[in-house]
C-alpha cells in the first residue's frame, strides 16, 4: 500500500495534464500512486492517460465518470484511495521533484504520540515563474488549525499539502446537491474543529497561472447556490467563536449565506432554522440587509428564466 495517493480530478485538461505527469515522474520519493478521475472529458484525455500508464514508473489508476461535478469526484477519490495520505494535485499544476519526499519528512518528524491529532502537512506554492504565491507562515513549523491560520495569523493565498485519508473520510461532501461545486472550505471547517495541521515554509507546488479558463463569460450564481450556502452555513456554525478576532470576515460570510439562501428560494424562517449555532444566527441577523441587497443585485444581473 502506498503512503500517498496523489489525486487529480480532470475535465478536458489533456493540454495541461503533462505538468502533473512530468512532476510525478521526477519525484525523489516513489511511495505513491496517481489516481486520476476524469469527470466526463470529451477531449483526448483517455488516449493520453493510456500512454502515461505505459510510460510511468509508478502506479496510475484512471477512472472515467459521467460529468457530475467536483464534489462527486472528491468523494469517489476518497473511496478509491489506497494510500494513507491524500494529496490533490490539480490537472493544470505541478510540483517540485522533492515535494513528496519533503512532505513525508515533515510528517514523520511529528512525534508518533502526537500524530493522531494532526490532519496533515501543508506547504507553500510558487507560480511557473518561481514567484511565491500568497503569504508565508509566521513561523516554521507552525502547528495550528485551518481556522486559526485564517483568523488569527491571517495567512492568505494558495497553499498545498496532504490530509490523512481516514480524516477526510469522516467529512464527505453531500451528493444530493444541485449544481456541480461545493467550496473546499466546507470540509476544512469541519477538519479544523478536530485536528491541527503542520505548516511549513517550503515552496512545493507549482501553481500555473496561464491555463486558459474553461468558463466563458460570467456564470449565474444560481448554478451552485446550494453548494455555497452549505459552505457558508458551515462557517457560521463552526467558526462564529472567532468573532472578536475577525468580525468583518464572519459578517461577510453571514451576508453570503443569506444571499445564496435567497437564490435557493429559502425564506427568512428557513434560513434561521438552517443555522445551528447561536453566534451564527446573530451574524446572520446582523448581515441580513447586506445579503438581501446582494441577492437583489444577482436577480438584476441574472434574471431567472
Amino acid at each position: 500500500m502506498p503512503l500517498f495517493t496523489v489525486f487529480t480530478p480532470t475535465f478536458n485538461r489533456a493540454h495541461t495534464l503533462h505538468r502533473v505527469f512530468e512532476s510525478l515522474q521526477a519525484q525523489t520519493c516513489s511511495d505513491f500512486e496517481w489516481l486520476v478521475i476524469d469527470d466526463g472529458s470529451t477531449d483526448d484525455t483517455p488516449a493520453l492517460m493510456a500512454r502515461y500508464q505505459s510510460e510511468a514508473r509508478f502506479s496510475i489508476r484512471y477512472l472515467r465518470e459521467p460529468h457530475r461535478g467536483a464534489h462527486h469526484v472528491h468523494n469517489l477519490a476518497l473511496r478509491e484511495a489506497r494510500g494513507q495520505l491524500s494529496i490533490k494535485l490539480d490537472s493544470d499544476d505541478g510540483c517540485v521533484p522533492e515535494a513528496l519526499a519533503r512532505l513525508k519528512h515533515h510528517w514523520e518528524n511529528i512525534p508518533a504520540a502526537r500524530r493522531e491529532s494532526f490532519s496533515g502537512v501543508t506547504g507553500l506554492c510558487r507560480d511557473q515563474n518561481g514567484h511565491l504565491v500568497g503569504s508565508r507562515f509566521p513561523s516554521d513549523p507552525l502547528d495550528c488549525s485551518a481556522a486559526e491560520l485564517e483568523y488569527r495569523h491571517k495567512v492568505r493565498g494558495e497553499k498545498w499539502g496532504f490530509l490523512r485519508v481516514d480524516v477526510l473520510r469522516q467529512f464527505p461532501y453531500p451528493e444530493d446537491v444541485p449544481g456541480n461545486f461545493i467550496p473546499e472550505s466546507y470540509i476544512w471547517c469541519q477538519v479544523s474543529k478536530l485536528y491541527v495541521t503542520r505548516h511549513i515554509n517550503e515552496e512545493l507546488r507549482i501553481y500555473w497561472t496561464d491555463a486558459p479558463s474553461l468558463v466563458h463569460g460570467p456564470s449565474s450564481p444560481r448554478t451552485n447556490a446550494e453548494g455555497h450556502r452549505l459552505m457558508f452555513k458551515m462557517v457560521l456554525d463552526l467558526e462564529s467563536g472567532w468573532f472578536f478576532t475577525a468580525p468583518l470576515r464572519l459578517l461577510r460570510a453571514a451576508a453570503q449565506y443569506s444571499r445564496f439562501a435567497f437564490l435557493r428560494g429559502l425564506g427568512l424562517a428557513a434560513q434561521f432554522r438552517g443555522l445551528k449555532s447561536f453566534g451564527g444566527r446573530l451574524f446572520w441577523l446582523a448581515a441580513l440587509p447586506v445579503g438581501f441587497l446582494l441577492w437583489q443585485r444577482d436577480c438584476q444581473r441574472f434574471p431567472q428564466s
